[in-house]
């Protein structure tokens, strides 16, 4: 039987920067995959922060 291969993609965690920074109760997070070959660094996209009510720059996370 054939080994399965571990894969280039992996499932990566967004949180929002500036609600983490207003100190407001809550957080922001989205989830999302990303290829490790390709994309090496860590994921920064805007996305919507329902409780700011505006896009804002969600970082991936550890």
């Amino acid at each position: 039987m054939a080994k399965k291969s571990k894969g280039n993609r992996i499932q990566v965690i967004l949180e929002c920067t500036e609600h983490k920074a207003s100190g407001m109760p809550g957080t922001s997070r989205y989830i999302t995959t990303k290829n490790r070959k390709n994309t090496t660094e860590r994921l920064e996209l805007k996305k919507y922060n329902p409780v700011l009510k505006k896009v804002t720059v969600h970082k991936e996370i550890k």
